[in-house]
């Protein structure tokens, strides 16, 4: 019985000639899911080696967001938990309260609440942070260097040429890959003593 233009039947040519269309198709398809995902995991961002960082103050000027795409980061597991904390008074301070004149942060992104005599949690409010660095500094200065400053990759541009990058006087900006967009001072410590 030969088909009709009602029923229509594939011949084994036709067969093989539409199965064969479809797996290359597939594999093309395939081949490009491949080059899109290392096309994605060879994506770079970027990133202030805190190791590096001289806490010029520049993060907070010559970043093309206002405010700044670089915020403090608390590193809790390096933290002394101090009542004197260098990162969150200013020095010379006689009085260990929260009154602004106290406060080495210009736009008081640092939160200080009491934990247990004499230790102190501190914590960042990032969308009060400018990343101007200072309490980083003190906290570098006068402590164990838990603060450090960190650029947010869910704010940051992600220029081809970063203005922070072009005027950072200690070379700290660097691109990172970005599935391992985030340098800490203490993973970056346990690297090199590990080699």
């Amino acid at each position: 019985m030969e088909p009709t233009e009602d029923d229509p039947k594939l011949n084994r040519r036709e067969f093989l000639g539409k199965a064969i269309r479809a797996s290359v198709f597939l594999g093309i398809g395939g081949l490009a899911v491949l080059v899109a995902e290392k096309t994605i995991s060879g994506q770079t961002v970027w990133q202030l080696d805190p190791a590096k960082c001289i806490q010029c103050g520049r993060c907070a000027t010559s970043c093309v967001l206002t405010p700044s795409a670089v915020k403090c980061t608390h590193v809790y597991a390096m933290c002394g938990y101090c009542d004197l904390c260098g990162g969150y008074f200013k020095p010379g301070t006689k009085i260990l309260n929260t009154a602004a004149e106290n406060q080495l942060c210009p736009t008081n992104a640092i939160k200080r609440k009491f934990v247990e005599d004499p230790f102190f949690e501190y914590s960042i409010a990032e969308p009060l942070c400018i990343g101007c660095g200072k309490c980083v500094k003190g906290c570098s200065a006068f402590g164990n260097g838990s603060l450090q400053l960190q650029v947010r990759q869910n704010i940051c541009e992600n220029c081809n040429q970063c203005s922070i990058a072009r005027n950072c006087p200690s070379g700290a900006f660097s691109r990172v890959p970005a599935g391992k967009p985030y340098l800490l001072k203490q993973i970056v410590q346990e690297t090199k003593s590990k080699k």
